[in-house]
């Protein structure tokens, strides 16, 4: 790997923070989208204010299921043109590019552009999102000790622009008009490429296709060994706990987005809180846990305490459980309610849980894989874990629907046991799980 311009910052390479900037927009883009997208195909196309397209609850779900799905699921075709033909630094351009089109398609007022949209945004992410990732990895020698601070930096931008989002286009979105919600996603994607094209002398020599460098082109060609083949099987493994993680995460944008507008009572002080301001609470918990937490996990590792990736998979499962637990309560009170609907602390107990499940899961399952990837592989493991992302989001639409015929106590109820017993698999074969690291502490710590 070569060196990036000298200097750090926060002890980090000063391109961490390049790459920080550069998702922070794309993610503001992207969950700005996601906060206005079931809401909007849902709002009557006949309403006075702010029309919309006038789907069932059911259609809505199901679209944003196979969006969900695919806009991820991308990404393993996004990380096999990086390797082999783009190399990551140009398709995360590329892929910026096809998602500021793809966000002001969809605000021509027009159903074939709204489609068109989708498409462009699914391309665009698909190749942005794994191969960022995968740079900001390759920012680190092996065994650089500040890898994993250095996700959770850059997994802390990432939900600023998700904090940011619901505030912004959600408002602008559902208050005001769709259309212009969708503008403003596009015009923080615009933001996000002129952070990313004007901090590129910060990110010399990372993201570069191996075969055109003289210094890495041999990994192009070199065979695995027994221990890379065992840790990919080790990534693989670890994948499944990522699609139920995400199939019970992303019941947020979907299901619970359209369960806090019609039967959470939104009244707090007098003031009825937006619907979409909601998306806002998962990336606001973050932000504020991120650090606490991973300085948490650095005393209990120096404690002398388990606190491999794999173990703190299995938690985080587990802790997911629980914040369907607090669902479950939402949907007994909505039972007992002569108004149908349940107290909002609910749903803020239910986030903030699912937020430290997310910490325990996702920005180890980041770093776990730029650890354990072959180099030839880099990019296509990265999106491989983002394909395994979509089929836990499109699962999540599919719950969706259910909940429609089911009722929501029994979609809660069967993700909470899901999820508890996962995690607790997790745990049981712990020892089995990390031996297929071949005993590399530095890899599965």
């Amino acid at each position: 790997m070569k060196q990036t311009e000298s200097g750090t910052i926060l002890g980090h390479p000063k391109g961490l923070f390049i790459l920080f900037f550069a998702e922070l927009w794309e993610r503001f883009s992207f969950y700005g989208m996601r906060a206005i997208l079931v809401l909007y195909l849902t709002a009557e196309t006949n309403a006075k204010f702010n029309p919309g397209l006038g789907w069932t609850s059911k259609e809505a779900l199901s679209l944003y299921g196979w969006y969900m799905m695919m806009v991820y699921f991308m990404g393993i075709f996004g990380g096999a043109i990086a390797d082999k033909w783009l190399g990551q630094k140009k398709s995360v351009l590329v892929g910026g590019i096809l998602i500021i089109l793809g966000q002001f398609s969809l605000a021509m007022r027009d159903l074939s552009f709204f489609y068109a949209g989708l498409v462009l945004l699914v391309m665009g992410v698909g190749l942005l999102k794994p191969n960022i990732s995968t740079m900001v990895g390759a920012l680190y020698p092996k065994g650089d000790s500040r890898r994993d601070s250095g996700f959770t930096i850059f997994y802390i931008g990432i939900n600023i622009g998700a904090v940011l989002a619901p505030f912004i286009v959600g408002y602008f979105g559902e208050k005001v008009n769709w259309y212009l919600g969708f503008s403003l996603a596009g015009f923080g994607m615009i933001l996000g490429q002129i952070v990313y094209v004007f901090g590129g002398k910060y990110l010399k020599g990372i993201g570069e296709l191996l075969k055109s460098s003289e210094e890495t082109a041999h990994l192009a060609t070199k065979p695995l060994t027994k221990e890379d083949k065992d840790r990919m099987v080790l990534m693989l493994i670890s994948f499944l706990i990522v699609m139920v993680f995400w199939a019970a995460y992303e019941q947020a944008g979907g299901l619970m987005n359209l369960y806090a507008r019609d039967k959470i009572d939104r009244v707090v002080l007098g003031y009825e809180i937006p619907t979409s301001f909601f998306q806002s609470l998962h990336a606001l918990y973050v932000v504020i846990l991120g650090a606490p937490m991973a300085w948490a996990w650095t005393k209990w590792r120096k404690a002398g305490k388990e606190s491999s990736a794999i173990y703190k998979m299995g938690i985080g499962s587990i802790i997911m459980s629980f914040g369907f637990v607090a669902l479950m309560g939402a949907a007994y009170d909505v039972s007992l309610s002569a108004l149908g609907k349940a107290p909002v602390y609910w749903l803020f107990l239910s986030y903030f849980l699912h937020v430290v499940a997310e910490l325990s899961i996702s920005p180890v399952a980041l770093s776990f894989i730029t650890k354990l990837s072959p180099a030839k592989y880099a990019s296509l493991m990265m999106g491989t874990y983002f394909a395994i992302t979509g089929l836990g989001n499109k699962v999540a639409g599919l719950l969706g629907e259910a909940a429609q015929d089911a009722g929501e106590m029994a979609i809660f109820t069967g993700i909470t046991v899901f999820t508890l017993l996962l995690g607790i698999l997790m745990l049981i074969f712990l020892k089995k799980l990390k031996a297929l690291a071949h005993g590399a502490e530095d890899i599965v710590q």
